[in-house]
């Protein structure tokens, strides 16, 4: 209940309606949401929420999100407002009924609550795989609308049972005109690469290595650009420039959702331990090491596209002591989002030199090091670089902005926390 005793609270959520070729859940929750404004006296949506999901979810959709919304109306409205969001759904069930069935790789659930859920479902679905079996149990069956399959009752009570937090941020999504789904989006990198130098307080516009725009999906659904930031208030304001910029598609409608991109409830925090072996590459440039960690071996994983994390990788040698973030993957190794290198062996450089810098040489094994110009012997050894630390290397490092998961927090907001 609100604090109008006249009005009821009502917690709604939708997930897995996306299909590869078509759709898009955060449009079709749009949907909902604006019939119910305009089919219930009073109603108040109160904030709407973009929940991601754990990134190797066996039944993930496209973009591995899901939705909710809170949402009051006069207490007398209450049976009005469970009848249109039962209807609304027997609607899309029949505008899916072509793409339904035993394999379908969309599954949709509708979620209506009045109590919200325990937090823990949330933390269930982001950290780990969830049986559908497993949240039948804890959701009565009056409160959620499915067809045969039920598989999007897992994101959709996910997403209510979410409670934002200071990790939290924006999105504002924008969707596009029905006649222009499918076509070229109409959103120019370089007024991409102005929102991102005018507009501070929103992030992960572009990827600046590639000279690319982050903003806008590739897929042919109805999303025309999604604006990431720090307030409701900065992505709003993004969003109106860029519908004033020249060359910019319009588009059809906005919604503003609190989300938990960016906010790291995927991981527990940085773990630390030491090289056990070199690194391995192996087919497509993928870099692979072993480590120890607390008395365990563990293998972490950094891909082609992780940027300066494989390349860090690349580097170490065995007895490095090392940081990472990363998730775990379900054959149990860590594929890496985050990595620091905190204290290195010391690296062989050479032999030793003498007179004018040449290098002293061996007459072969068991012999001491000799200087071809004065003739001085010493014991043979090599020279080691006692501080080795790559300067692009002092600290944390990360993949590049297109290649993060929308779950990974940025350095820039903040160094990762001991697990």
């Amino acid at each position: 209940m609100s604090g109008n005793a006249d009005s009821s609270r009502f917690y709604i959520g939708l997930d897995d309606t996306d299909h590869p070729d078509f759709g898009c859940t955060t449009a079709t929750f749009d949907d909902l949401l604006n019939l119910l404004t305009k089919s219930v006296d009073g109603f108040v949506c109160v904030e709407r929420r973009l929940v991601r999901l754990w990134p190797f979810a066996a039944r993930r959709t496209r973009g591995n999100g899901a939705l909710s919304a809170i949402v009051e109306v006069p207490s007398y409205q209450a049976e009005k407002l469970r009848d249109i969001c039962a209807d609304f759904f027997e609607d899309l069930l029949l505008s899916l009924e072509d793409y339904l069935g035993e394999n379908s790789v969309i599954s949709p659930v509708l979620v209506i609550s009045q109590d919200g859920f325990d937090e823990e479902l949330y933390y269930s679905a982001v950290r780990s795989e969830v049986q559908i079996i497993d949240i039948e149990e804890k959701i009565h069956v009056n409160e959620y609308y499915s067809g045969n399959s039920k598989w999007g009752l897992i994101g959709a009570s996910a997403a209510i049972a979410w409670n934002p937090n200071i990790n939290s941020s924006w999105e504002l999504i924008a969707w596009r005109s029905k006649e222009l789904i499918g076509k070229k989006r109409l959103v120019p990198k370089e007024v991409v690469a102005q929102l991102d130098k005018l507009h501070c307080d929103t992030f992960l516009n572009r990827d600046p290595t590639i000279d690319k725009g982050l903003i806008s999906p590739r897929t042919p659904c109805p999303v025309l650009y999604g604006i990431r930031g720090k307030s409701y208030e900065a992505v709003e304001k993004a969003h109106f420039w860029m519908q004033e910029q020249t060359g910019v598609e319009l588009a059809e409608r906005y919604a503003v959702h609190c989300t938990n991109q960016l906010s790291d409830d995927h991981i527990l925090g940085f773990e630390s331990g030491t090289v056990l072996a070199n690194p391995k590459e192996t087919k497509g440039a993928h870099s692979s090491i072993k480590v120890i960690k607390d008395g365990h071996i563990v293998s972490l994983v950094a891909f082609k596209e992780g940027g300066d994390v494989n390349k860090l990788l690349r580097k170490l040698q065995i007895g490095d002591q090392i940081s990472w973030v990363g998730l775990k993957s379900p054959d149990l190794s860590v594929h890496l989002e985050r990595l620091k290198l905190n204290n290195p062996t010391p690296r062989i450089k050479n032999r030793p030199k003498c007179c004018s810098e040449l290098t002293m040489r061996s007459a072969g094994e068991g012999q001491p090091l000799r200087c071809k110009k004065c003739g001085l012997t010493i014991e043979k050894h090599w020279v080691a670089d006692m501080q080795y630390m790559p300067e692009k290397y002092d600290g944390w490092v990360e993949p590049p902005a297109s290649q993060r998961r929308h779950l990974s927090m940025p350095l820039s907001h903040n160094l990762p926390q001991k697990l």
